[in-house]
């Protein structure tokens, strides 16, 4: 089986480092049995980021590996120390990736050396009990766990950045003109859909270097999915300008130049998006005496039609210099119009919610108590902890859900559910319960050893 060189495409799935937990330490030294918290928190997992790198051209590596993850954080320990922050995994993705989430929104445009986007944070680490303490609760017996960092399925899709795109029906002689033009070494050869990949070339006319692209596979139908084009017509999205390579040399019967252009036209406007770019016509091959007298045939209906023609040849390098110097000046033109490009960092956030933090309904015989919050509560909690547990009660006291609930209709005994789907915790509802109180034998989390004076 022929394996890939060249990937434009790819789903990748990608998950942040889990924080590291928080941990319960007290201080203790000779004649200080309880000194007091220390317990230290745990490190945030790392982040997964792309980052564009100009050296990079295919994303052949995440088609092979199509999942990624970063490191998690360090568990903190005793004498406040902190656990390490997770190590941040950063992948390198060609200039002109666009991201999309799995609802196929887009999250970022990455074009630019150096331009990032976080497309998983990591997950927060767990307070130590020292964080936790407070004029109230003075040695906490508990400490809060890491969060598991974000987990993201996204779809990277190439779009090539050339200042110019070469168009054409297969064997027009594209690949041969960006070989002649430049010193790129594509593979040639005269037969349909020789160019499986754009090739990319480097152009210098005068002061100006500029890079050129071909796009393989265009014929009639390919905005609807034949042949190759449906599948590489995206990469001339970023192009400045568009040069038709038209074939004067062919021997198929019904092509001529003119048939030539009108279809590929017809396919560009179908995919939309590309009328404003400048057109350049290159009426190639004409080394052979035939396709000369065929380019000045169509010369005129060319000019008529306002559309700049050169009558080139990459066998004899004809017209060439002409060629280049005109995309040149139509590069330099949309360089001036652009504003100037400066790498950016983008950090994916959930959108910001309207209204009351959390949400409460009945469903199927059971309490559901959905919201950022209580989620995020929940899993920082320990469960096999008392004092922890009834930290988490105070909080959801706090936020109101107790008071909610009973508004509601909620009576002791009802199932409460806080969690994500699959992963979610059910409570017995009973605000009456003082979690914690047979081991404390004082209020939710506070212990009445350091009370005294």
């Amino acid at each position: 089986m022929a394996v890939p060189t060249f990937v434009d495409s790819v789903v990748l799935h990608v998950a942040g480092g889990r924080g590291g937990n928080g941990v319960a330490s007290v201080h203790r030294e000779k004649f200080k049995p309880l000194g007091g918290p220390d317990g230290g928190n745990g490190g945030s997992g790392g982040d997964v980021l792309l980052r564009v790198d100009p050296d990079v051209t295919t994303l052949i590596d995440y088609h092979q590996e199509p999942h990624r993850r970063a490191g998690h954080g360090g568990h903190g320990s005793g004498d406040h120390r902190s656990g390490a922050r997770g190590q941040s995994l950063v992948l390198t993705v060609p200039d002109g990736t666009v991201v999309r989430a799995d609802s196929g929104a887009v999250l970022g445009d990455l074009v630019g050396a150096g331009t990032e986007l976080v497309v998983a944070s990591g997950g927060r680490g767990g307070l130590g009990n020292a964080a936790l303490a407070s004029s109230k609760r003075k040695a906490p017996g508990f400490a809060l766990l890491g969060e598991p960092g974000e987990s993201r399925t996204i779809a990277l899709e190439l779009k090539v950045v050339a200042d110019v795109g070469l168009v054409g029906f297969p064997s027009a002689g594209k690949s041969s003109l960006i070989a002649a033009l430049s010193r790129a070494r594509p593979k040639i050869a005269d037969y349909p859909f020789t160019t499986l990949v754009p090739n990319l070339g480097v152009v210098t006319a005068g002061d100006v270097t500029f890079t050129v692209a071909d796009v393989p596979g265009l014929i009639e139908g390919a905005s609807e999915g034949r042949g190759l084009g449906h599948d590489f017509l995206r990469h001339v999205e970023r192009c400045a300008a568009l040069v038709h390579v038209v074939d004067c040399a062919t021997l198929e019967p019904g092509r001529d130049p003119l048939s030539d252009l009108a279809t590929i036209e017809r396919e560009l406007d179908r995919y939309g998006g590309l009328e404003d770019r400048p057109r350049l016509v290159a009426l190639n091959k004409v080394d052979v005496p035939e396709a000369r007298d065929l380019a000045e045939m169509v010369r005129s209906d060319l000019e008529t039609q306002g559309l700049r023609m050169f009558a080139v040849s990459a066998a004899s390098h004809e017209g060439l210099r002409e060629l280049a110097f005109a995309m040149a000046q139509v590069v330099t033109a949309r360089r001036a119009a652009a504003p100037p490009a400066t790498p950016t960092r983008i950090v994916l956030r959930p959108a910001a919610v309207e209204g009351e933090p959390y949400s409460i309904e009945r469903l199927d015989g059971q309490w559901r108590v959905r919201g950022e919050k209580p989620v995020r509560w929940v899993r920082q909690t320990d469960f096999g902890n008392d004092e922890a547990v009834g930290y988490l009660a105070d909080r959801l006291a706090r936020l109101g859900v107790e008071q909610r609930l009973l508004e509601l209709g909620a009576e002791p005994g009802d199932d409460v559910v806080i969690g994500e789907e699959g992963n979610a915790v059910v409570f017995d509802f009973d605000p009456a319960v003082e979690a914690g109180g047979e081991v404390r034998h004082g209020r939710r989390g506070q212990d009445p050893r350091l009370e005294r004076t």
